[in-house]
């Protein structure tokens, strides 16, 4: 059995070219190095953060866990907050992020073996 705390897992910025419009910083808590096959981390999104369209080769489940965020695919777009639970399927064209009012923090849950590939510049 492992027990983590998020509140003692630092924040690590994500200077990566999927996201844009301000600071990003996650929080991994099970990854490669303490887990066989899922991969959690908390993503937080400064106001106005976001990633880029982007897909996924696995399923992507994302729990909301503060502030007020904006989630997307290309046909929708649906505002979340605390407790809003979101799938997205494998392949599925998305983005999530910030509202330009509010910060806004995630768990992101997937497999370890899952790929993402950015589909906007």
């Amino acid at each position: 059995m492992k027990v983590l705390n998020i509140n003692r897992v630092s924040e690590q910025p994500m200077d990566v070219p999927l996201m844009t419009g301000g600071p990003v910083t996650r929080q991994s808590l099970f990854n490669q190095q303490n887990a066989k096959s899922m991969y959690i981390s908390q993503i937080n999104f400064s106001k106005g953060a976001r990633n880029k369209f982007h897909s996924h080769t696995e399923e992507q489940l994302l729990i909301v866990t503060a502030g007020k965020g904006i989630v997307a695919t290309e046909q929708e777009e649906a505002v979340v907050t605390v407790g809003d639970v979101i799938l997205f399927p494998a392949g599925e064209k998305h983005w999530h992020g910030a509202t330009k009012d509010s910060a806004f923090s995630h768990y992101a849950i997937s497999l370890i073996s899952n790929q993402t590939t950015q589909l906007e510049d």
